[in-house]
């Protein structure tokens, strides 16, 4: 399979895992505690196999993108979060920057 699209499940898992680390409440809920636990896991693996082929500098990046826009954009669009032009340009910038890593090769 191609690494790329191992990243891109990283990423999507760390979405996933921040979200629901918010939604633990300190850890003191304990369902979502263990989701995010193993959401992080499978972040954690899917990123190890994309680093077999990708330079480590390129994935960690991507990875961390990937989860900081995702991020964003949920808080944004369902958490009620503020939504300013800044931001956004800011959110452009940041996927420019993943689009030219790919790219770099």
């Amino acid at each position: 399979m191609n690494p790329w699209i191992f990243l891109i499940i990283a990423g999507i898992s760390e979405i996933g895992w921040a979200i629901s680390l918010k939604f633990s409440e300190g850890f003191t809920n304990v369902l979502m505690s263990i989701t995010t636990v193993i959401i992080m896991v499978l972040s954690l693996f899917f990123l190890s196999l994309a680093l077999k082929y990708i330079p480590i500098g390129t994935a960690y990046a991507v990875w961390t993108a990937i989860g900081a826009v995702g991020v964003a954009v949920i808080g944004m669009v369902f958490l009620g979060e503020t939504k300013s032009m800044i931001r956004i340009f800011c959110i452009m910038l940041v996927i420019g920057g993943i689009v030219g890593l790919k790219i770099s090769g």
